[in-house]
C-alpha cells in the first residue's frame, strides 16, 4: 500500500512539474495558454502544457523504476 502512495505522489509531482515546465516554456516563447479566445499561440501553449505534463509523467516513473532496480 505504501509503494502505491508513493508511486501516485511521484507521478502527481512529475506531472504537475512538467505541465509547469511546459507552461513557463510557452509564456517564454509567446504562446499564452490563458489568453482569450483559441488562437494559434493559446493552441501551441495549451500543446506545450499537455507535452510537458506527459513527459514530466514519463520522467517520474523512469525514476521510479531505476529506484525500485536499485533495491
Amino acid at each position: 500500500m505504501k509503494q502505491l502512495l508513493i508511486a501516485g505522489l511521484l507521478d502527481a509531482a512529475g506531472f504537475s512539474s512538467g505541465a509547469l515546465l511546459g507552461l513557463f516554456l510557452g509564456k517564454a516563447i509567446g504562446a499564452d495558454v490563458f489568453a482569450a479566445g483559441y488562437s494559434n499561440a493559446s493552441m501551441v501553449g495549451i500543446l506545450l502544457c499537455g507535452l510537458g505534463g506527459g513527459v514530466g509523467l514519463q520522467v517520474a516513473r523512469w525514476g521510479l523504476n531505476k529506484l525500485e532496480k536499485n533495491q
